[in-house]
């Protein structure tokens, strides 16, 4: 993986303080229950879990944010939106619901949630590219 963006891990007693700082409310009213509602749409194999926090630093213009199950396997995959089928890790399933999820959601006619989220998912997708799993984000995206 390209090293220009480093991810961090967020420590499990930072994570509620770290969404809320960065999408206050948002996070559990609208944005966490899309992310696992998009893996169970996407993935016939996810069955819940637990998800790891990632910050990604700032690039200039913001810190980027996503969440992927806390699981070291593969999961199938079929993108209804575009009848994309392939296999994602864990990390790829969690990039590719969060990209979906800011995507869905910056079309929300409240400004202030649109504009979030359309920042957070430009942040995401420029970490994407440096993930191994690039094109099969793309593909499960696009």
């Amino acid at each position: 993986m390209d090293q220009s963006i480093q991810r961090v891990v967020v420590p499990e007693n930072q994570r509620m303080a770290t969404v809320d700082r960065i999408f206050g409310l948002l996070w559990p009213l609208n944005i966490e229950p899309l992310i696992f509602h998009l893996a169970d749409t996407l993935a016939a194999d996810y069955n819940g879990g637990l998800w790891l926090f990632y910050i990604l630093p700032d690039t200039g213009d913001g810190t980027g944010f996503y969440i992927a199950p806390d699981i070291d396997a593969d999961f199938d995959v079929v993108s209804f939106g575009n009848q994309w089928e392939g296999t994602l890790s864990a990390d790829a399933l969690g990039i590719t619901c969060c990209l979906t999820a800011y995507s869905n959601l910056s079309f929300s006619k409240n400004k202030a949630l649109g504009s979030l989220m359309a920042q957070h998912y430009h942040r995401l997708r420029e970490y994407m590219f440096s993930h191994p799993e690039v094109q099969a984000i793309l593909g499960a995206t696009d």
